[in-house]
């Protein structure tokens, strides 16, 4: 599973050109910004409060305990870090100033809406910004195994409690990449490792084929 979520970080990388400013969620989302090309400037955003973050902490002796993410892991800063209150913080998001947050999900609806917060009867951590994000940023780019225990994530509609409704722009899995277009779900890429039988099975909703359908690249 863990080779399955780096995949997908991976390729969400490429989504990003010079100069982006992005958020990016707890979870899987974190592990995108250990992907990030090194010749591309993309700035990554956290709620609680900068801009700048870097690759999350894999050895003790690079660890600041005073530089966390909005999921409360330890993270390396940029050298061009900027650090503010969480009023500024979701200013940025609310203004519009966040090209796109990357978040995981529960459910993906055929029309885009979005459940990622709540399993109703258990103990989870909240809301957090994702509310805000969904609707502040232009782009919502869901990362996440396709399937949970088999069963389907992407859906004709959700049946958790929604973050937003109509927010996401794109879903990327181990399998494909998708759009959520006006017409439906719209498969864009396709992994090698999968037909487009086995992601059809694997999904809740008709599945649309781009004409233009890519490979799945994550290198």
């Amino acid at each position: 599973m863990a080779d399955l979520k780096e995949r997908i970080a991976k390729r969400c990388a490429k989504e990003f050109k010079h100069g982006d400013f992005i958020n990016l969620g707890i979870g899987l989302p974190t592990m995108v910004a250990d992907y990030l090309p090194d010749d591309v400037m993309v700035t990554c955003h956290s709620e609680n409060g900068f801009a700048g973050i870097d690759e999350v902490v894999s050895h003790p002796d690079d660890l600041d305990v005073d530089i966390i993410n909005s999921g409360g892991t330890y993270v390396k800063a940029l050298p061009r870090a900027k650090y503010f209150d969480t009023a500024e913080s979701f200013g940025l998001v609310r203004g519009g100033h966040v090209k796109a947050t990357v978040l995981g999900a529960m459910e993906v609806a055929k029309n885009g809406d979005l459940a990622n917060w709540i399993v109703p009867g258990k103990k989870v951590a909240g809301m957090g910004g994702a509310m805000d994000l969904c609707v502040g940023c232009p782009e919502v780019i869901i990362t996440m195994l396709h399937t949970q225990k088999g069963m389907h994530k992407i859906k004709e509609a959700c049946t958790l409690p929604l973050t937003a409704e109509k927010c996401v722009t794109k879903i990327i899995t181990e399998m494909a990449v998708m759009e959520v277009r006006p017409e439906g779900i719209v498969v864009t890429e396709l992994h090698p490792d999968y037909t487009k039988e086995e992601v059809q099975e694997a999904t809740g909703v008709e599945l649309i084929w781009d004409e233009n359908l890519k490979p799945y690249n994550e290198d």
